[in-house]
């Protein structure tokens, strides 16, 4: 059946009825001609420096040490101009929302600010390779399942989201406001590990499985740290002012130490809670304390009820292993 034409006749007031919600105080338009962070730049930018990290495993292949350095260098100089302009988007826009003034009114040269930080995320790419290799090798080492190193590059959520972050994380040190959020939210999209960039997280760092992760802003994680699925290391409280408002800049997310374990969905929350070095948290335990070093943290042993004509074997309540 064909569409009836004269219904039609209603677009244009429904199109004016739409347009009328966009008033100067809706909180979800951005009108005006200083144009935000580009969404699909921003993921093109991470594809672009995914290239550089881990040449010859993502889009170019057939790479080698003929053409390596004409493949690198043409993605320095897109990367250059691309993130140039977006962070300079970015920080016209902070400066917009900071001062409370019109569109693009601001002397600053943003493109100056934007070019400056575009080129110190490029120079700290040396410095990102050598810690995501040892994120690689502790993946490698703490995963029996996984045959090699490449498989990790290719294959595994937890490498992809730390990839992001460690990205994100250099853009938050140089104070690029927004962009950071923008990468590790389409990671968490990706993967359904959520990293805050503005965690503190050490080398040889390891999430197993990983749906589930949360890594909260405060968080500070040390040395041979591994996560499971479902960890949440999160905020005990919120605190506010005496208007009721959220205080923002404090701590309040755990510190992990160095060669800490974390089993699946463990909830450590607090700001003021330290997990000791060389603990083990163990499977579904809620932490709002300190633990001290060395320690090992657990439920007791369930209760099973088993309704069925033979009692349970003996195998099916095997001594605890947490080894997923």
């Amino acid at each position: 059946m064909a569409s009836d034409f004269r219904l039609k006749e209603q677009l244009p007031r429904l199109t004016e009825q739409i347009v009328s919600t966009y008033t100067p105080d809706d909180v979800i338009n951005h009108l005006g001609h200083c144009p935000l962070p580009n969404y699909t730049a921003i993921t093109d930018i991470l594809l672009d420096l995914k290239d550089i990290l881990y040449p010859g495993y993502r889009r170019k292949t057939g790479l080698h040490s003929g053409n390596i350095h004409y493949h690198v260098g043409g993605l320095i100089d897109q990367l250059h101009d691309s993130l140039t302009a977006q962070i300079a988007r970015a920080l016209r826009h902070e400066d917009r929302v900071k001062h409370n003034h019109g569109d693009c009114e601001s002397d600053v040269d943003f493109e100056a600010k934007g070019q400056a930080m575009a080129i110190e995320l490029l120079k700290s790419i040396p410095r990102l390779r050598a810690v995501l290799a040892t994120d690689v090798q502790a993946a490698f080492d703490g995963d029996p399942a996984c045959q090699t190193t490449d498989e990790i590059v290719f294959c595994y959520p937890g490498f992809e989201a730390i990839t992001v972050y460690r990205i994100a994380h250099e853009l938050t040190r140089l104070q690029v406001p927004f962009i950071p959020r923008m990468m590790t939210e389409w990671a968490h999209k990706q993967t359904g590990i959520d990293i805050h960039p503005g965690a503190e997280i050490g080398e040889y760092f390891f999430i197993d499985h990983g749906t589930g992760v949360v890594v909260g802003e405060t968080c500070e994680i040390g040395n041979h740290v591994k996560l499971y699925q479902g960890v949440t290391l999160g905020a005990l409280s919120f605190p506010t002012d005496s208007t009721g408002q959220l205080i923002r800049g404090k701590k309040r997310h755990p510190t992990i130490e160095d060669q800490v374990v974390v089993y699946a969905n463990a909830t450590i929350l607090g700001g003021r809670t330290v997990i000791g070095r060389d603990s083990v948290i163990g499977s579904s335990v809620w932490i709002t304390k300190s633990v001290s070093p060395g320690t090992t943290v657990m439920l007791e042993k369930p209760q099973l009820r088993v309704k069925g004509s033979e009692e349970p074997s003996e195998e099916m309540t095997p001594a605890g292993n947490y080894q997923i």
